[in-house]
């Protein structure tokens, strides 16, 4: 605002002197040409008296003319520069400095010119109370009426008879022009002050605010509330900014999520190599000697059945101590090219008949013209099996139908990543499980599962580069939504997003 109110001070005072110059140059012009009138109507006035030779008339006229308060002298000096007549008495027959500039214009040559411009006859000079003064000369020519008169007082060869001199003041000019300046340098100082007042209110309003707003969602985004956003008002600048803002805070908050998420699978997995490292062995021992026991209690129904309990839970141990194992020895992907139906087909064929037992149908809508994917297929064979038996439990004892579908991302015809989805008509899920179901060990089966398989098919997802979506509605299904790249990215590939959910609409 400083800057700009200097630089309008300077503009608008460069063109107040530029105004100011011309109005004087005007005002002078102005002066001029009344100077000019006056005198040619002094000298019209006096002409008769002068073919006269009527001193007296002719000095009573300039005395009356002179008298008027916007002139200051008349004279007139004959050709050898004696003042022959004037408004002030002391100054008749005194003689003129022929050097001054009055007479300089016309002697300049030792001979008197015949013609002058009015700029060539007027001069501004400071008269004794040191006011400017504006004076002019007029020559009187010896016209034929001159010497052809009787008085015949100057010869046919004689140009000029004399001058006549009349000088007007200036003050009246210069006080106006002082007060037109100070009133142009208010109006000047009015302008600057105008310009910074609708500067400052259009300054704080669109931007001052809006950037203290940016400024107060940095400081919440750097306190940790990753869910704060910038409301988008207008569509300029800093609306865009607003929007990169919270572009930017979404970018982060899945960045949060995904490294949450990978510190709690390595936790895991750090956790499931120790725990199965220290409890399998004993597990085996335990289920044989209690399988040899309940082999040997058929006398002993009650001890039976209570070995039988052993058996059972032993092997369920057995079972999360395997799922355990298979998650922490996630291996990196041998990737080569396959086809995503095949590994589909494949998938069904593993889970048709639990699916059949259940009264499950399976549809798949698949294209047949998608690109081989750079994967590994008993990876995504894995991924595909874990989302099917999920499926399946989440089915009523009526059954349902789970629907695989493929189909390329985007209209291109080369496809660089395709779309793998896997929907039921199970009971779906609650907003609030919807977050918690890609954290190891989280079930929503009860006692059936270890809640292993979803953190197992989001970490194969993950090392593919691709990303897991999950929409469910609870009474109508679940719909898992797989991205994956067709070819391996080259160069160092940034971390997919963590796995998103939301309820369906």
């Amino acid at each position: 605002m400083v800057t700009v109110g200097v630089s309008a001070a300077v503009v608008t005072g460069l063109a107040a002197i530029l105004v100011l110059r011309s109005y004087s140059r005007l005002a002078l012009a102005d002066a001029e040409s009344f100077a000019q009138q006056l005198s040619e109507t002094v000298r019209s006035s006096t002409r008769y008296d002068m073919l006269l030779n009527q001193r007296e008339s002719i000095h009573q006229i300039i005395s009356t003319i002179g008298a008027q308060e916007s002139i200051d002298k008349v004279r007139i000096f004959n050709k050898e520069g004696e003042i022959i007549l004037s408004t002030d008495s002391a100054d008749v027959g005194t003689l003129v400095d022929m050097n001054t500039e009055a007479c300089y214009a016309c002697h300049a040559a030792d001979r008197p010119l015949e013609s002058l411009s009015i700029r060539d006859r007027t001069r501004v000079f400071d008269g004794p109370d040191g006011n400017r003064m504006l004076g002019i000369i007029n020559p009187i020519y010896n016209e034929p009426s001159c010497w052809q008169s009787e008085c015949h007082a100057h010869d046919s060869d004689q140009t000029v008879l004399g001058v006549l001199d009349i000088t007007v003041p200036l003050d009246a000019l210069d006080r106006q022009q002082k007060a037109s300046g100070l009133q142009l340098i208010l109006l000047m100082i009015a302008a600057v002050l105008t310009i910074s007042l609708i500067l400052w209110y259009f300054v704080e309003r669109y931007v001052l605010r809006r950037v203290s707003v940016l400024v107060a969602a940095t400081q919440q985004v750097a306190g940790g509330d990753m869910k704060h956003r910038v409301p988008v008002t207008n569509d300029d600048e800093l609306g865009r900014l607003a929007q990169s803002f919270n572009g930017m805070t979404e970018k982060l908050a899945e960045a949060q999520r995904q490294l949450v998420q990978s510190d709690k699978l390595a936790s895991v997995g750090r956790l499931a190599a120790g725990v199965a490292h220290e409890i399998n062995n004993p597990l085996t021992g335990v289920l044989t000697y209690a399988s040899f026991l309940a082999a040997r209690a058929d006398e002993y129904p009650e001890l039976k059945d209570d070995l039988d309990v052993v058996v059972r839970e032993t092997k369920r141990c057995r079972e999360i101590v395997k799922s355990l194992l298979d998650f922490s020895r996630q291996s990196v992907p041998e990737k080569k090219q396959v086809h995503l139906s095949e590994i589909i087909y494949r998938s069904g064929s593993i889970v048709r008949n639990q699916f059949a037992l259940h009264r499950i149908r399976l549809v798949m809508d698949l294209r047949e013209d998608l690109p081989a994917l750079m994967a590994d297929g008993n990876q995504l064979q894995q991924v595909l099996v874990n989302l099917l038996v999920n499926a399946a439990d989440a089915m009523p004892r009526e059954g349902g139908t789970v629907t695989i579908r493929t189909r390329p991302e985007g209209d291109s015809p080369t496809p660089e990543r395709v779309v793998l989805s896997v929907a039921d008509t199970g009971c779906g899920m609650p907003g609030d499980r919807l977050t918690k179901i890609f954290e190891p060990f989280y079930t929503t089966k009860g006692q059936k599962g270890n809640g292993l398989g979803l953190a197992i098919v989001w970490g194969i997802v993950e090392s593919h580069h691709g990303s897991i979506h999950v929409h469910s509605q609870e009474g109508v299904g679940t719909e898992f939504v797989i991205t994956l790249p067709v070819s391996e990215p080259s160069g160092t590939t940034p971390r997919p997003p963590a796995p998103t959910v939301q309820p369906s609409e």
